[in-house]
């Protein structure tokens, strides 16, 4: 593309001109701040640590980790573990076995299962792992945002 003798790129403007170069406004997508990984504890068994090695690069790629969160991610992760150690434990004997009386009880490991279960559910919601967690979290993130939005719906001019 040739250029007239008069006319100027963008990069030959002079300071006294009294054009400026077009700036986007367009709003551009929001990056999730990247956040290091954290470090597993050593205390985790490897369970534990499988699952914290499973969740915590998809955490930190949403931006929604924080070096404040090891201590819930770990109770987390060791409740993941212990719960599936419960679970295996109760396909391998079942959920009933017989007391020394002999009859029928419940297996503790079943108790351990339930209990583990809650904790990381109650974990979970708190990092958004849930789907009605992850909506929770976006209303939170984007609290300055209106619920009904009239101009969006086409609706601006009208008289409420």
């Amino acid at each position: 593309m040739s250029q007239t003798p008069n006319s100027k790129s963008s990069n030959e403007m002079t300071a006294g001109d009294n054009q400026h170069p077009i700036e986007s406004h367009s709003p551009k997508p929001e990056q999730p701040n990247p956040v290091p990984i954290i470090e597993c504890p050593p205390e985790l068994g490897p369970l534990a640590r499988q699952e914290w090695d499973r969740v915590v690069g998809h955490l930190a790629a949403t931006g929604v980790l924080s070096h404040f969160d090891r201590g819930p991610l770990a109770i987390y992760c060791a409740a993941y573990g212990h719960w599936i150690e419960a679970t295996d434990a109760i396909q391998k004997y079942g959920t009933m076995m017989k007391a020394p009386s002999g009859y029928p009880v419940q297996s503790p490991y079943v108790a351990i299962a339930n209990r583990q279960a809650e904790i990381m559910m109650r974990i979970a919601c708190e990092f958004g792992f849930t789907p009605a967690s992850r909506g929770r979290l976006w209303m939170v993130a984007n609290r300055d945002s209106t619920l009904l939005d009239v101009e969006e719906l086409g609706h601006g001019n009208a008289k409420w």
